[in-house]
């Protein structure tokens, strides 16, 4: 044993050699293809000075196929404490320059390490996957360690925001963590998830594909919808999941975190007067909706790019998180499909168990039909999203702006569904169907005997006529409280406002059991 300054001499160059992960060379490798080291990304992530790591010293224990020539401090992964605008999140962040990134037995030791911390203190959990898989050489031991993760992700579930960063390959078994944390993140160009590689799929269906092309950020981000974000680059893919953090409370115990807005609560916008067309078939941008009603026109959409007949995402109202779900008249005129349906679903469960208030924008013609759909399951898929509206307990704030027709009526958060304040602008349309459709069943017989196609046409303008002065409004479902309120547009950000306000304390009591049976 040497004297104190030799001990801390040796103990400050094998941090510093520990903090080198692979060497000099693989940095620079890791740097050639774009993507920056697990320590560079967790400095970006991560307030300034406030990461304290774990288990720097951690090294495996295999002895397969030569790993006990090679040995690396921390055994490719950084993990540890810190804070995200001063709240505290627990993190790891796997290091590609050590044995690929692979996970070894010793690493998911690490890994469950700071989640159970986060569980237990009630934090936030990131993950930064940058990982080549199971380490081989480890074989039943890495597979038990995933496993291990994986259990730990479910137990997690709703109690604490899991929130996982794509910045490399991650595939095989791999992915399935990400699958159960809350929102991926994705790097164009550097980030992959797979199940198999493009190897072991050419071999077995015979099909030529790239990792990008099977698995990329703009895959899973546009196609699949595993992917919640597609970055541009690893800086801006840290920067979303700071974002996303400003957003969420630290835990299921705690309400959604405010902020400070000098917008009014009561700013009233004439331009919502007139952004509803004079034709029920022409379309308009949602959006436009969303960024004039929320504090200072800031919304942090999610699945952007998949399923865009419906929009998700989170804002602020009178400084206060919400989660916004809408109907997209600019894509598919707004009706819910399968996709649509899940992604509204998962959204509306997420925001419910961290007490995130609900703010749903209705104009919906009605789900998609079709063979396709209908094979598909649209109808256990649809009921996902009536499931989720209906189980919610946080405050449900539901506008109906325009179409609100039929089952797709139900599903977006009506009174019914325990919706607590259901307002209407007078432009809503509240039916089993449109005009047009309700008239060729209702009266089929009257077309069917008219005498040609003239009089079949005027028959067709008079019920219509008749049809959308009883629904082509919304004062008949008002009359029977369906709609607590019929609105003027300019006046929709203060009456959303105050409504949750008002909602503020609410309490629900439901029904004692183990868990539900979500029509998955």
């Amino acid at each position: 044993m040497g004297s104190q300054k030799e001990l801390i001499r040796e103990l400050v160059q094998r941090r510093e050699t520990a903090r080198q992960g692979g060497g000099a060379q693989r940095i620079e490798a890791q740097h050639a293809k774009g993507k920056l080291t697990a320590r560079e990304r967790l400095s970006l992530l991560l307030d300034e000075g406030s990461f304290e790591e774990y288990d720097m010293f951690i090294r495996h224990r295999c002895h397969n196929l030569g790993m006990d020539k090679s040995h690396y401090d921390g055994d490719g992964v950084v993990t540890g404490q810190g804070t995200i605008d001063g709240r505290p999140v627990y993190v790891f962040a796997q290091d590609f320059t050590v044995n690929g990134g692979s996970l070894s037995e010793t690493m998911a030791q690490k890994i469950c390490k700071v989640m159970d911390m986060a569980v237990r203190n009630g934090a936030p959990f990131i993950g930064l996957n940058d990982s080549g898989g199971a380490r081989i050489q480890e074989g039943a031991c890495a597979l038990a360690g995933f496993g291990e993760i994986f259990e730990r992700n479910i137990l997690a579930s709703g109690v604490i925001p899991q929130i996982s960063g794509i910045f490399g390959p991650c595939a095989g078994g791999a992915v399935y963590s990400p699958a159960l944390t809350d929102f991926n993140i994705m790097v164009r160009g550097t980030s992959c998830m797979f199940l198999t590689g493009p190897a072991v799929v050419k071999s077995v269906t015979g099909e030529n594909v790239t990792q990008e092309q099977l698995g990329g950020a703009d895959v899973h981000s546009r196609k699949s919808g595993v992917a919640h974000f597609a970055a541009d680059d690893d800086p801006q893919g840290l920067s979303l999941i700071r974002k996303l953090i400003s957003f969420l409370p630290s835990n299921n115990r705690e309400s959604a975190p405010e902020r400070p807005t000098s917008d009014p609560y009561n700013r009233v916008d004439y331009s919502l007067n007139e952004i509803i067309p004079d034709s029920l078939n022409k379309a308009y941008d949602m959006h436009q909706v969303i960024n004039t009603i929320v504090d200072d026109g800031e919304f942090l959409e999610i699945h952007r790019d998949w399923a865009k007949n419906i929009i998700i995402g989170f804002a602020h109202l009178g400084g206060k998180s919400v989660g916004i779900v809408a109907n997209q008249p600019r894509e598919l005129a707004g009706c819910l499909d399968i996709n649509a349906s899940r992604k509204g679903a998962r959204f509306v469960r997420f925001c419910d168990a961290f007490n995130i208030p609900l703010v749903t924008l209705v104009d919906v013609p009605g789900f998609l039909c079709g063979t396709q759909q209908e094979y598909a399951g649209i109808i256990t898929n649809g009921a996902k999203l009536l499931y989720a509206y209906g189980e919610a307990t946080v405050p449900k704030v539901t506008v109906t702006l325009r179409k609100s027709y039929g089952g797709a009526h139900i599903v977006m958060s009506c009174k019914q569904l325990r919706g607590d304040v259901n307002y209407a602008w007078p432009s809503a349309n509240i039916a089993v169907m449109g005009g047009e459709g309700a008239v060729e069943i209702i009266y089929s017989k009257d077309l069917k005997a008219a005498s040609d196609e003239t009089q079949r046409q005027k028959i067709r303008e008079e019920k219509m006529k008749e049809y959308d002065s009883l629904f082509g409004n919304p004062y008949y479902a008002a009359s029977y409280g369906y709609i607590d309120d019929i609105i003027e547009p300019a006046n929709t950000r203060f009456r959303i406002i105050r409504a949750l306000v008002q909602l503020e304390n609410k309490k629900v009591e439901t029904p004692l059991r183990k868990h539900d049976n979500l029509p998955l």
